[in-house]
């Protein structure tokens, strides 16, 4: 599978507001994305078992986390921000898809600057930590976050609801307290029936669907011992295929010239999502050399042994539509300009869905726009209270 390389993020990724809502997964799939606008660089074991530091890779903790109580009780809050000159990347911790404390979350987002994206998953601890019967509450909890999120959101903010990752059949992790250890032996097969409610639910009310259980259901090696979280590794192809996708909602065409990984010569075909599978056959030859290989759920993440520009395409030119001001090309042709093509978003190949329905879903084209570029006279403190 091909990769976003810290090239292709920052241009697509500029001016952008980013939110990601969800438990430990999505916080690190937050911390790769900051990782991934600052450098090519893969997140470390400690970097990915840490939580509620106070910053990590030059983001700030907002709330919760280290500054209040550290426990593994539904009531835990952490709420970071990365912040530069032209990216805003905020995650909030959240152990139930609509709760009063999302209810805060949503005021936010009324009330202030509205997200150009908003990543989000709920599940694990919605069906674990707090009814044995989950389904109704579920389902509930879901329909009012999917039409709050709807009401509050302008059009052009793109929702991608993440499916849950699969679990492994004997697992541990800090959600997983003693009073629920009976159902670590059935979860797996709870998350397989909420993920086809939730992604259901999400396509009805028009949110974008990426399904990472179908994904990595043959990448299970990058699982970690604990059965829950995955490896670095995983984590970038997580963030890839968001982006990816987030290209494809704003008509932003990614090219994927032929380049070196570890030694071998790899073309992608980004014309189509799938069409090859770079990273199954980087991953073998790299084994058949000797480089690299963890064969089992060890506890220890395979990433640290990885060649550095193992599944980074470099030199990668992005394309972006041209955004709504007075500089913009005319849309009635391509116009050429310190090397990027300005293209209309309908002009743009869209996603294949009758090939893969049930994989990821594009209800629409979003208008690729800067948000807040003028809303903000001065340089704010990186380290600042989120706004």
């Amino acid at each position: 599978m091909k990769s976003v390389s810290h090239h292709q993020a920052t241009q697509l990724l500029h001016n952008k507001f980013i939110v990601v809502l969800g438990d430990s997964i999505m916080r690190s799939v937050y911390k790769d994305i900051v990782m991934l606008l600052q450098r090519d660089k893969y997140l470390t074991f400690k970097q990915l078992k840490s939580k509620g530091e106070m910053s990590f890779e030059q983001d700030c903790l907002v709330e919760g986390g280290c500054l209040g109580q550290m426990h593994n009780g539904t009531e835990y809050r952490e709420v970071r921000q990365y912040q530069s000159a032209h990216y805003l990347v905020r995650f909030y911790f959240v152990t139930r898809i609509y709760s009063r404390y999302m209810q805060s979350i949503l005021e936010d987002f009324r009330s202030g600057l509205k997200p150009d994206v908003v990543i989000v998953n709920s599940c694990v601890w919605d069906i674990s930590r707090y009814y044995s019967k989950w389904i109704i509450d579920y389902k509930e909890n879901l329909h009012q976050f999917f039409e709050a999120l709807k009401e509050i959101l302008p059009e052009e903010s793109l929702t991608v609801w993440n499916l849950t990752m699969p679990l492994g059949e004997g697992i541990r992790g800090g959600f997983l307290v003693p009073e629920i250890e009976h159902k670590a032996s059935h979860l797996r097969f709870d998350v397989i029936e909420a993920n086809f409610y939730s992604g259901t639910l999400a396509d009805a009310y028009g949110m974008d669907v990426l399904d990472l259980h179908f994904q990595f259901r043959f990448s299970l090696q990058h699982r970690t011992r604990d059965g829950v979280h995955w490896n670095a590794i995983a984590h970038r192809r997580i963030t890839s295929l968001l982006l990816q996708h987030v290209a494809q909602a704003w008509g932003v065409i990614m090219l994927c010239p032929m380049t070196a990984v570890g030694g071998f010569h790899v073309r992608t075909n980004c014309s189509y999502p799938y069409a090859t599978n770079t990273f199954s056959s980087a991953m073998d030859q790299l084994r058949s050399r000797g480089s690299f290989y963890n064969g089992g759920y060890s506890e220890e993440f395979s990433s640290d042994a990885l060649p550095f520009n193992f599944m980074n395409f470099q030199e990668n030119n992005l394309q972006p539509q041209t955004n709504h001001n007075e500089a913009a090309a005319p849309y009635s042709r391509q116009q050429n300009r310190n090397g990027i093509e300005y293209k209309h978003p309908h002009h743009s190949e869209p996603y294949n869905e009758l090939q893969h329905q049930s994989v990821m879903r594009s209800r629409h084209s979003r208008n690729h726009y800067a948000p807040y570029t003028h809303q903000r006279p001065k340089q704010y403190d990186r380290h600042g209270r989120y706004y």
